[in-house]
């Protein structure tokens, strides 16, 4: 009885054993599988959150923005074909409020202590880069597509990245009306206008109204140095340059024989040839003033990804190539590769814009300097 007892017991110490090896094994294969899920969970997490933040980085989103209202873009008086284009690629609306150079930094101003725009996209990069020196601008931020950039665009990013730029168009060709001067006596060089012969016939817009106005005066007293830039200038007025607000009244003063010779913008000069005005264009050798385009982004928007979406667009090849076969002003050297200009345009065009900080530092004095002269 005593060994059926001591049997019992042992088969039953055995099976007890047996179980909680069992128990013990089940409970560390729980505990594994509870790890490697909480191990793979993070680690799916953190690559959405990085995911996340390169999104948020070019502008782009994982997860698509809400829109409540249209992302508001101030622009010159031209392209105002791109709130169409970009609702069609990305579905967000757009507003845009035109203006010369001047109304729009004028509105822009006003609006200091309660900024309505979004996005300002527009011929004046020394005006936008001094916006940035008071926080007005998000800054140090880089679009996916601004690895597209040309050599000559990169160049103008200011190292705040404060804007970037959509394309540069020269502020000022040289034009004249071939019925009145030819090959042999029309001017070659900027240099060439100071010339007396000139007198009474050259006209260019105000540097204090129109938007590329500025980037050609500041660029040629950038080049010469602002004293000799204003000698330049001076004797141009001693021989009756005429400033017109701005390029299409410097248009009809050309098309009316009022003036013969100009610093045209681009794309009015090719227009005026297009359309069979008896108007010839000349590129300088060393590059005609250049304006450029340039987008920026309000730093107290409350649509901040969408417009981080629209300037990731202005930089898209695409949208820069229908810019330029379709759009008000389709004269301009693209910012990014892997557009083509007009096919009229000439391939040999080079442009020079003065230094972005110079330009800006310098801009109040030189409005004002053009304004003192002009009523003189």
């Amino acid at each position: 009885m005593k060994k059926v007892l001591a049997l019992g017991l042992s088969v039953c110490m055995m099976a007890s054993v047996t179980a909680c090896s069992t128990s013990g094994t089940s409970a560390e294969s729980t505990t594994a599988s509870a790890q490697a899920q909480e191990t793979k969970e993070t680690n799916t997490a953190a690559e959405a959150a990085e995911s996340s933040e390169e999104a948020q980085a070019d502008g782009s989103s994982a997860e698509k923005p809400e829109q409540t209202e249209p992302l508001l873009v101030y622009l010159n008086d031209f392209d105002a074909v791109i709130g169409d284009m970009f609702k069609e690629a990305t579905g967000y609306d757009v507003e845009v409020v035109v203006g010369n150079g001047a109304e729009t930094m004028s509105r822009i101003e006003a609006e200091k202590s309660n900024p309505q725009w979004d996005v300002v996209w527009i011929d004046s990069m020394y005006d936008i880069y001094n916006l940035s020196q008071d926080g007005s601008l998000l800054t140090d931020w880089e679009p996916e597509n601004a690895a597209n950039l040309t050599e000559f665009s990169k160049s103008l990013v200011p190292e705040n990245k404060c804007f970037y730029p959509t394309g540069t168009h020269a502020a000022g060709v040289l034009v004249y009306r071939n019925d009145v001067y030819d090959d042999t006596t029309a001017p070659k060089t900027i240099d060439d206008l100071t010339d007396p012969r000139f007198t009474d016939q050259v006209g260019m817009a105000d540097p204090g109204v129109a938007a590329p106005a500025y980037p050609l005066a500041a660029e040629i007293m950038y080049e010469k140095g602002m004293e000799a830039g204003q000698e330049y200038f001076s004797t141009l007025f001693s021989q009756g340059l005429k400033v017109y607000p701005k390029n299409p009244q410097v248009v009809q003063a050309l098309a009316s024989g009022e003036i013969s010779v100009a610093l045209l913008q681009e794309s009015n000069a090719y227009e005026m040839v297009n359309s069979g005005e008896p108007i010839t264009i000349v590129w300088p050798e060393d590059g005609a003033p250049g304006s450029t385009r340039v987008a920026a982004i309000n730093a107290s928007t409350d649509q901040m990804e969408i417009a981080k979406m629209f300037v990731n667009f202005l930089l898209d090849p695409e949208t820069q190539q229908t810019l330029v076969n379709t759009g008000d002003e389709g004269y301009f050297e693209p910012s990014v590769e892997g557009v083509e200009m007009k096919a009229n345009r000439d391939p040999n065009a080079k442009l020079e814009t003065a230094d972005v900080a110079w330009g800006a530092e310098h801009e109040a004095d030189i409005k004002a300097w053009f304004a003192d002269m002009s009523v003189q």
